[in-house]
């Protein structure tokens, strides 16, 4: 008990210290540099309003400047997004009902030449955390945080088989970005299919890293991992919905992992 309180004590002083920090930057951010447009693209609902305003400040003021930041929305949740999460630069738009994907397929159909890069919604984000990935653009696909995929023989193994949460810059094929860190896509970097939304969610209706990771690896990526563990400060009271539980504590996973293999093959 004593051990839970410590760790619940440190949680609240690491969320203390982040909003602190958002709400105290004073950047001049810097163009991006990239040949095409920058956007970065996100989606949330109702259970995580509440602090959504951090999370898109936090993305808003970043040392390098986004053209464009885009919230993804239902239709019916518009109305509830609250006033303090209405920020200058903020793109607020409507899109059909697609869960977690919603936070880059509606990018990918209207903006299919942007760099695009992804955030979740209930995390907080540095202040060069835009200028990091964009600094591993060249890469095709860059991520802070990623696995790596293990094998036996041409098949992967179990997904609790696979070695989570790299420490180290790694850049190869067996590199599995996971979006709550973060990812950069650049240009056609995936397969045509990656916009089908009938056949993700078939495939993968809860399992958005699985796909991407195959929409891109079968067009030849290397993804890279930058910099070293991506340590997550998830914000207050956002984890009641969470997929990544869902995915981690039970087989999804590995479902959309079979799925693809059957649909697909393995993208060697």
């Amino acid at each position: 008990m004593i051990a839970d309180a410590f760790r619940r004590w440190k949680h609240a002083r690491r969320i203390a210290r982040a909003e602190a920090e958002i709400m105290s930057r004073d950047l001049q951010p810097r163009p991006h540099g990239l040949p095409s447009e920058l956007v970065v693209s996100l989606t949330s609902y109702p259970a995580r309003f509440a602090h959504l305003h951090l999370v898109l400040r936090s993305l808003l003021a970043q040392s390098l400047r986004a053209d464009r930041v885009i919230l993804w929305l239902d239709a019916e949740h518009e109305a509830l997004l609250p006033r303090a999460a209405h920020l200058p630069g903020l793109e607020v738009r409507i899109c059909p009902n697609w869960r977690s994907y919603k936070k880059i397929v509606p990018t990918l159909i209207e903006a299919p030449g942007a760099h695009i890069v992804t955030a979740d919604d209930d995390i907080y984000y540095g202040p060069d955390w835009l200028e990091r990935l964009v600094t591993h653009a060249g890469a095709g696909v860059a991520a802070h945080r990623a696995h790596r995929v293990t094998m036996a023989g041409d098949q992967p193994r179990s997904y609790d088989d696979w070695r989570r949460n790299i420490e180290t810059p790694e850049t190869g094929p067996l590199i599995f970005p996971t979006g709550v860190g973060g990812v950069l896509y650049a240009p056609g970097v995936f397969h045509e299919d990656v916009t089908d939304a009938a056949r993700f969610q078939e495939l993968a209706p809860l399992a958005d890293d699985v796909w991407l990771y195959w929409m891109h690896r079968m067009r030849g990526s290397n993804p890279a991992k930058i910099g070293r563990r991506f340590r997550i400060t998830e914000w207050p009271d956002t984890q009641a919905q969470n997929l990544r539980g869902t995915n981690l504590a039970g087989d999804g996973n590995d479902r959309a992992v079979s799925a693809m293999l059957k649909r697909y093959g393995w993208p060697a």
